[in-house]
């Protein structure tokens, strides 16, 4: 099996990609009225910078969120009918001419989205979990003027009209099955999972968010099979990239900062044994819970056809798990081969 990666500096508002030409997006934008991301919402429209500078709160936040809209509209144009997109994004807290408040990001992009037509389906809140005894801001043991820190993201979901049609017992669909106990875990309302700090130097580091492997890793899993392709508008270091490429799926990558797309060519060369790494690591999972549910007096309904275990469903039979042999170079990104994992 081979994938293809195509990483490109560009807009995300006017995406060089043809209509219906991806089966889901996986990203994470900027997030507006976070002060890091101030000076990219201030380049894309200078009253953003103004409204700023006026302490204007709710003209900034609206700004902010019409420079987003245009990538929305873009997302639903190249999205497959029964597509899905996933969108990570925090809600932002900040001190402006009305004082110290919430600026609810989610629930903005909902509404944006869902005016382009796309469905809302249950969304995910992301908690990373911290170490920090400090889950206030304000006035510390007394009340009522403290409040609570936001320790959580959001992962919407979103999908193009009615479900996608994929053909009647297609191999990619059931070779692409997750396991009956992953599904437990992966389609839960709450993930903790913990932030994942880049390897970047300094000033990258400062434009790059914290978005760890395995968020896009799952998400591709969940919600594509085998050689769709994954989109990501707002790629910065390309995990969604990699993610795609160690899942076994075709991406493509837009950023509008050159630098960052650099940082990517390392990161895909980690491809080979990070996908080795999580398909055997999932392998012996499913191992030790079969041994596990055979010890509670419950057996396991099916024998699976790739491997020496049994599964839960009969959706599960058919799986396989690929892992990256080599990537390559190409003039517009780079090309993976796979092999099965045995």
């Amino acid at each position: 099996m081979e994938t293809t990666h195509r990483v490109r500096t560009g807009d995300a508002r006017t995406l060089d990609c043809p209509d219906d030409s991806v089966e889901l997006v996986v990203t994470s934008p900027p997030y507006p009225m976070i002060e890091m991301w101030d000076d990219i919402f201030t380049e894309l429209d200078p009253a953003i910078g103004a409204a700023l500078e006026d302490v204007d709160g709710d003209r900034a936040f609206t700004l902010m969120h019409d420079v987003l809209d245009a990538v929305w509209a873009e997302i639903e144009r190249v999205l497959v009918p029964g597509g899905i997109a996933c969108i990570n994004v925090g809600d932002a807290t900040r001190s402006m001419d009305d004082g110290f408040r919430s600026y609810p990001n989610h629930a903005e992009i909902t509404d944006r989205l869902t005016d382009h037509g796309l469905r809302a389906l249950p969304d995910i809140l992301w908690r990373k979990p911290t170490n920090s005894g400090a889950k206030f801001m304000g006035s510390g043991m007394v009340p009522p003027n403290a409040y609570p820190t936001l320790e959580h993201e959001h992962i919407l979901v979103f999908r193009n009209g009615e479900r996608r049609r994929l053909e009647p017992g297609a191999d990619r669909r059931y070779e692409s099955a997750y396991f009956w106990e992953e599904r437990n875990e992966w389609f839960s309302d709450l993930w903790e999972l913990p932030g994942e700090t880049q390897d970047l130097d300094d000033g990258l580091r400062d434009r790059s968010g914290a978005f760890p492997l395995t968020v896009p890793y799952r998400l591709i899993s969940m919600f594509s099979v085998y050689g769709d392709t994954v989109l990501d508008p707002f790629l910065g270091t390309g995990t969604t990239t990699l993610a795609a490429m160690v899942a076994g799926r075709n991406s493509v990558g837009v950023d509008r900062d050159p630098d960052l797309l650099s940082a990517l060519e390392d990161r895909v060369a980690t491809a080979p044994e990070r996908s080795r790494t999580i398909a055997q690591e999932r392998l012996a999972d499913h191992r030790s819970w079969v041994e596990q549910r055979r010890a509670d007096g419950k057996e396991p309904g099916y024998e699976a056809e790739q491997y020496d275990f049994a599964v839960n469903t009969k959706q599960e039979q058919r799986i396989q798990f690929y892992a990256v042999d080599s990537v390559t170079a190409t003039d517009d990104g780079f090309r993976a081969v796979h092999e099965p994992v045995g």
